[in-house]
Order: C-alpha cells, then sequence, then structure tokens
C-alpha cells in the first residue's frame, strides 16, 4: 500500500513525534520508527473514534522514555499545553502535527506509561497501488458454540467484540472488571471455554484476574488484550501465567477470530507471549 499526502507536512508530523521522543529519554533509551499495513474493519472502525473502514498505513514512533500520566496524554494535543520548561517547547508542535494528520484523513493511537515509554501511532488512509488491487478474501474461521468470557472496562469495547463473536457462532459472557469475571467463572467453569480479558482494570487489573482464575482453574485458556505493545512489562508478565496469545487492542474481527481459533484448537502445549497481530 502506499500514502497519497503532503510529503513535507508529514516530514514534519514525524519529525516532531522524534524531537519528542528524544526529549523523553534525556539518559538515552532506544528509539524505534515501524510502519505497516492495516485494513481497517467495522469491528476496528467502532472501537475507534476517527477510524473508517478500508486500507491504512500505520507509522509506529515508540521512545523507552520517561512516559506520561494519564491526565497529559489526555492533553498533549491541545495548543500551547507542554511539559518542557520554560523556553523549551511552544505547545504547537503535536498540535500542529494532529491537524496535519487530520487534514490527510487520518487519526493517531497514543500509549504511555509513566517510567515505561511512550509509542504514537499515526494512521493515514492508504492508496492501492497496482500490486495490490486484488485484495484476497480471507474466510473468517466460525466458532462451534464455545462460550467466552470477555472481559473489559469500556463497555463500548464488551459490546463491539460481543456482537463480533456472536455473528460467528460463538457464545459471549461479558464483565466489567476482574472482580466480576471471576464471579462469573466461578459460576460458569464448566462451560467457559476461553477468557478474553484486558490487561490495564479499574478495582482489579488483567493480571490479578488471570493469577486468581488459574487458581480456580490451572488449565483456563486466556487471551490478553491491551493497547500496550506486546513487549511491555504487563504484557510480559501476562505470558509467564496461562496466557495463550496477545491481542493488541483496538483489533480487526480477523485478528479476533483468527487468535481465538488458533488458541481453542491448539494442542495442550506452553504459553505463547504474542498471537502476531498489529502491536
Amino acid at each position: 500500500m502506499d500514502c497519497s499526502g503532503d510529503a513535507t507536512q508529514l516530514h514534519q508530523v514525524l519529525m516532531n513525534l522524534c524531537v519528542n521522543a528524544r526529549d523523553a529519554m534525556p539518559e538515552g533509551g532506544a528509539l524505534s520508527i515501524a510502519a505497516e499495513n492495516l485494513l481497517v474493519d467495522e469491528n476496528y472502525a467502532r472501537m475507534n473514534l476517527g477510524a473508517h473502514v478500508g486500507p491504512y498505513i500505520v507509522i509506529s514512533v515508540t521512545d523507552t522514555g520517561i512516559g506520561m500520566p494519564p491526565k497529559t496524554v489526555d492533553r498533549i494535543f491541545e495548543p500551547f499545553f507542554t511539559t518542557k520548561e520554560p523556553g523549551k517547547g511552544t505547545g504547537l508542535g503535536l498540535s500542529t502535527a494532529i491537524g496535519i494528520i487530520k487534514s490527510h484523513s487520518g487519526f493517531v493511537n497514543v500509549q504511555s506509561q509513566v517510567g515505561k515509554g511512550t509509542e504514537f501511532k499515526v494512521y493515514l488512509p492508504a492508496v492501492a497501488g497496482a500490486e495490490t488491487q486484488q485484495a484476497e478474501e480471507v474466510e473468517l474461521p466460525l466458532g462451534q458454540g464455545e462460550l467466552i468470557l470477555v472481559v473489559d472496562d469500556e463497555a463500548s469495547i464488551r459490546e463491539v467484540t460481543k456482537a463480533s463473536l456472536e455473528t460467528y457462532q460463538y457464545k459471549v459472557l461479558t464483565a466489567s472488571d476482574g472482580i466480576e469475571a471471576i464471579a462469573l467463572y466461578a459460576q460458569h467453569r464448566a462451560e467457559i471455554s476461553l477468557v478474553l480479558t484486558d490487561m490495564i482494570m479499574p478495582s482489579m487489573d488483567g493480571l490479578t484476574t488471570i493469577r486468581t482464575l488459574q487458581k480456580i482453574n490451572p488449565q483456563v485458556k486466556v487471551v490478553s488484550v491491551s493497547g500496550l505493545s506486546a513487549n511491555d512489562q504487563v504484557v510480559r508478565a501476562a505470558a509467564g501465567t496461562t496466557v495463550k496469545a496477545f491481542l493488541s487492542k483496538p483489533y480487526t474481527a480477523k485478528d479476533l477470530l483468527k487468535t481465538l481459533h488458533d488458541v481453542l484448537h491448539a494442542p495442550s502445549t506452553g504459553s505463547l507471549p504474542g498471537c502476531g497481530c498489529h502491536q
């Protein structure tokens, strides 16, 4: 896929993100830039405001710097908002960048944790090249009536995931946090085939939830879900439990269904730290 846009403006966006990443690593660190193709389906678009069904180019800029708390992440695109010392930043860089991205009909996702770094993902609509005109039609794997417990504190994510799974012949129970998930699992343990759980939740986080489920049933099959990358410390810690795969949020119906199918029909071997989805 190719991206059609103003090269000077897009260069400005990437330079701004890279400079910010550098400044976030005053004692050094790793800056990574990656690009990938992503076909956004209805499932993915409903999880992410600003996204539309169709092909995108995704450019990721990731650092291992000081990170940001959620209240800062919520404000970083505001004009004149800056966390830098006086005279070292105008607060206009990211607000300009988001304006450029939106003018190209794109959007941005940001994930950050204090002390663990930041990842910006810039999504730009793609233009199919001659070699990609014929999109490969992939038949999505159907469920066989298995009962899936979906655990997420975001109601919209629970509902989108539930609708997708039921469309493809799964049965679904939903829980808004780990405490509710454990109660449901204890009640329906014999029927539940797999638990799909977010890692970052209030009341009880995903890792604690997974470890508690494992005490109830050491053979419980779990797929962890997070907006964080598969290399994040929380996600890596979960890989040492009964987690069979990792699903990066937001995810397409294809990613969701393939991951569940692979886990449910895989031989009973060790845990899988990642599923190779968009991370």
